[in-house]
């Protein structure tokens, strides 16, 4: 099989097409003959070795799949060769097969393309997780997104519309305050991208204290961190609920006197190892984002394609930031 390989660690210019030995499934474990792999910041992380996971080389990066099951290993009951379906996987999905858990694993429906199959699972269900699970997001709740523009703060802007709460969108784009507005944002903030001097991240917290109103925000999800996180959090309400997903402008201090005096909480979201350790509320979760899409109350942004040989382009596109659609590579071209 073809696979894009990390030899070493470094930017994707470091990253080889090369023919591997295709993998055999082991217990408990499919392979998937992959059609679409989508990607995300954290295959460049992982690439660098600046990711909490660090895999032995050599590796294909791409943790978002879709394709067609042609082999299951011992164990496996659930699923069977012929299959369309989705899944998550730390690395592996750059290649022509990948080996994924059975818990990972959920159906792709015969109307969605594997295109949109692998563009959805990670950010949608990410956002969807952190809202329902982990914030408890109700209606008429105040919901603040930071990072509003990455993929994962414009699906909670999406989920927190379709969920009856009222959503308040921040980004660092001038350019895509129409795009949040389309998904649903009652307002939007454009604030400076750092670095953030000491003034300019007063300013910001009085900007979010001014968005928020006097209540503050019930619930806020930051994929951002930095020097925006404390910003933020001065402006979350009583019993209001912070949702750590995270850290593109790097990994903030929280100031622990702000959740004692406003009696709220700090909450981490990891929506990887959830799916294996909560696999019946996974499938049920998945199960939800697909009527959600079907009923129109969520709609994913055009993908941007790419073929398996231009993984590398890709990549660095990702790197380079600004995009407000998912960058999916068509492993099957």
């Amino acid at each position: 099989m073809k696979a894009l390989l990390s030899l070493q660690a470094g930017p994707p210019e470091t990253l080889q097409l090369l023919e591997a030995d295709t993998p055999s499934p082991g217990t408990n474990e499919v392979r998937l003959r992959v059609h679409a792999c989508a990607l995300n910041y954290t295959d460049l992380l992982l690439i660098e070795d600046k990711y909490q996971y660090r895999p032995a080389r050599p590796f294909s990066p791409g943790s978002e799949v879709a394709g067609i099951i042609d082999a299951v290993g011992e164990g496996v009951d659930k699923w069977k060769p012929g299959d369309r379906v989705i899944a998550y996987m730390y690395h592996g999905g750059l290649a022509e097969t990948a080996i994924v858990s059975e818990a990972s694993i959920a159906t792709l429906p015969a109307d969605r393309s594997f295109i949109d199959g692998a563009s959805f699972l990670i950010p949608y269900g990410t956002a969807y997780h952190a809202l329902t699970d982990r914030g408890c997001l109700r209606p008429d709740e105040t919901l603040l997104v930071l990072g509003a523009t990455s993929n994962v703060g414009l699906a909670a802007v999406q989920l927190g519309k379709a969920i009856g709460a009222k959503v308040l969108a921040a980004t660092s784009s001038q350019q895509s305050v129409d795009i949040l507005e389309d998904a649903g944002a009652d307002d939007v903030l454009v604030y400076d991208r750092p670095p953030l001097n000491p003034e300019a991240c007063k300013a910001l917290s009085a900007n979010f204290k001014a968005l928020t109103g006097r209540l503050g925000a019930d619930v806020i999800l930051d994929t951002v961190g930095g020097p925006y996180t404390d910003a933020a959090i001065r402006a979350i309400g009583w019993d209001g609920r912070f949702l750590v997903v995270g850290f593109t402008a790097g990994i903030p201090s929280l100031p622990l006197n702000l959740l004692l005096m406003k009696r709220c909480q700090a909450i981490g979201v990891f929506w990887g190892p959830y799916m294996e350790r909560s696999p019946e509320r996974y499938s049920e979760l998945v199960q939800n984002l697909f009527e959600l899409w079907d009923s129109g109350q969520i709609h994913p942004r055009r993908s941007r394609i790419f073929p398996l040989d231009q993984s590398r382009e890709a990549l660095e596109t990702l790197r380079a930031g600004g995009n407000t659609g998912r960058l999916v590579i068509n492993v099957s071209k």
